[in-house]
């Protein structure tokens, strides 16, 4: 079974902004700049005929405008249990748009709705328990200036991950351009 996931490629110079930000923190799992993504629709293990039906179903993703994508900071998910570190994405309409498109359209292939809230960002590092909170706000406060970084995508690619605890490489499998 694949473990599937869409989102948005972050493009190469962009990437390469994003691994300054690279270091610092015990217990951090650093994601590759070459594995860096915006979820945009999990899916998880997935049988073959629902991978197929998938990306029948996502090539017809309706034409659109390219998406101007804004990362606008650092930040973390979760406080107390710091889980990881990410470059947060501006919050915006066409983005919003986007997702809630292939909501449905995964659903419509047959998937379980999406229980959280779609939270854009790029994950820079996975935090193991020995990265404490202490740690991750020091990191946070000395990271420096984050200028935003701005890039427009015109695409939607169908990742796969490896069987693991998350994290690449990741394989582009397909892609499905807006217009």
């Amino acid at each position: 079974m694949p473990r599937l996931f869409t989102g948005l490629e972050i493009p190469p110079e962009i990437g390469a902004a994003l691994a300054r930000f690279r270091g610092g923190i015990p217990g951090a799992r650093w994601v590759e700049p070459t594995d860096y993504h915006i979820t945009l629709r999990f899916l998880g293990d997935v049988p073959e005929d629902f991978a197929a039906d998938l990306c029948e179903a996502l090539a017809e993703t309706r034409a659109r405008d390219p998406v101007e994508v804004i990362l606008d900071g650092l930040g973390c998910f979760g406080s107390d249990k710091p889980r990881a570190v990410l470059a947060s994405v501006a919050s915006n309409t066409a983005l919003a748009d986007l997702q809630a498109e292939q909501e449905r359209i995964c659903r419509r292939a047959g998937a379980e709705p999406e229980r959280r809230k779609f939270t854009p960002h790029v994950t820079l590092a996975r935090l193991r328990r020995e990265a404490t909170p202490e740690a991750v706000a020091m990191y946070l406060t000395q990271a420096g200036i984050f200028d935003p970084l701005r890039f427009s995508v015109s695409r939607i690619a169908l990742f796969s991950a490896r069987d693991s605890v998350g994290g690449g490489p990741y394989v582009i499998e397909a892609v499905f351009p807006f217009a």
